[in-house]
């Protein structure tokens, strides 16, 4: 197991051969502000690793053919744990993002300690199969709401259920089920670590990535990076405030799962409805449509006030729902920027997130991928 993350040029060359897949060595050269020498010093040094995989040389022309080389899925592992309000996620990734492992708890509202037990009977038999098979597990990435027993002030829950999880280290927890690292973010941090590894980080450098689940969140990526903020919270857009005139008023309130699910409640419709492709059957139409209305004007508020700070590239949004309704919804929120005054102002790009309703677990588990080898 590697004792301490890869030096800024061991991990900028993998950064180079993941996005291009397989690449000879003279292609690496061009990529990196490095001598030929230089880059085969690194590669020696990324191999003592085993995370590269050496392909045959393909004779083109006169001279040395090159050899090409991509990176070993197998070269190490990690645990990402999404902890959510109806489900918990665990998953085993490989270098390259590929789910390997997974499994999932369900529950109507999580009971700390219960699903502690539950993520330690994962979490063994994954770790038992690694060694098994000598395999690295490079640590253990957790994804959740920075206040989860905040719960309660709208799910109806009681202060016992809040107080269980407000007094619980959850990142200590988990830390006492493994030798390796545990690290825990807020959730839609995690998310656009996915998005950035996996999406389209691969071709933007500067974006705000805003998450519409049962509360809508965001974070920020500045350089191709996660902006690492003082309090691990930049991007929470769910806090911000929608009026002048209600100061308590908040997007939370508007660009959420959670206000569709209240509506069809309501009606006597499956709440849950709202994260499937019953949102757009006849029964609920009428009620997304009216959501995707208010939300999207929501959004499109976000967008510009995000715009106003980060003068970012793009903005990518993802959801926990089906394609064709965050589709619906992008195209709505898109509409509505129109209605706003863009003076002094370089409107971003509205991109499609390519992860979908997996990036908060995923993006735990690329946590630790992403310290060790490619941030």
């Amino acid at each position: 197991m590697l004792s301490s993350p890869l030096n800024p040029n061991e991990r900028k060359l993998l950064n180079i051969v993941r996005k291009h897949g397989v690449m000879p060595r003279h292609k690496i050269v061009e990529h990196m502000d490095v001598s030929v020498q230089a880059v085969g010093q690194i590669v020696r040094r990324l191999d003592q690793h085993k995370l590269l995989i050496h392909h045959k040389a393909v004779k083109v022309g006169l001279g040395q053919p090159p050899k090409p080389m991509s990176i070993n899925a197998d070269g190490a592992f990690s645990i990402g744990i999404k902890i959510g309000r109806r489900h918990t996620d665990v998953l085993l990734v490989d270098l390259l993002g590929t789910v390997r492992e997974r499994y999932s708890i369900a529950y109507a509202f999580p009971v700390a300690y219960d699903l502690l037990l539950k993520i330690e009977q994962h979490l063994s038999r994954i770790q038992a199969g690694l060694v098994v098979a000598n395999q690295t597990l490079i640590g253990v990435g957790i994804a959740t709401p920075f206040a989860l027993g905040g719960w309660h002030k709208l799910l109806g829950l009681s202060d016992a259920q809040a107080n269980e999880w407000n007094e619980l280290d959850i990142t200590a927890a988990i830390q006492a089920m493994t030798p390796c690292p545990v690290k825990r973010a807020k959730d839609t941090a995690a998310a656009c670590i996915a998005e950035l590894l996996n999406g389209q980080g691969r071709s933007y450098q500067n974006f705000l990535y805003l998450f519409v689940d049962t509360f809508v969140g965001g974070s920020v990526v500045s350089q191709g990076r996660l902006l690492e903020s003082t309090h691990g919270n930049a991007g929470a857009v769910a806090s911000v405030p929608m009026s002048i005139t209600n100061a308590q008023d908040q997007i939370l309130g508007h660009a959420s799962l959670w206000e569709l699910e209240q509506r069809f409640g309501a009606l006597g419709l499956e709440p849950l409805a709202a994260y499937g492709e019953e949102a757009l059957d006849a029964r609920h139409q009428a009620q997304t449509e009216a959501w995707l209305a208010s939300a999207s004007r929501a959004m499109a508020f976000a967008v510009v006030s995000g715009t106003a700070f980060l003068d970012a590239d793009a903005v990518v949004i993802d959801g926990s729902m089906p394609p064709e309704l965050l589709k619906n919804f992008i195209d709505q929120t898109e509409a509505a920027l129109y209605a706003f005054n863009w003076e002094g102002l370089w409107r971003p790009k509205l991109l499609t997130g390519l992860v979908g309703s997996d990036a908060g677990a995923l993006g735990g588990a690329l946590m630790p991928l992403h310290e060790y080898f490619y941030a």
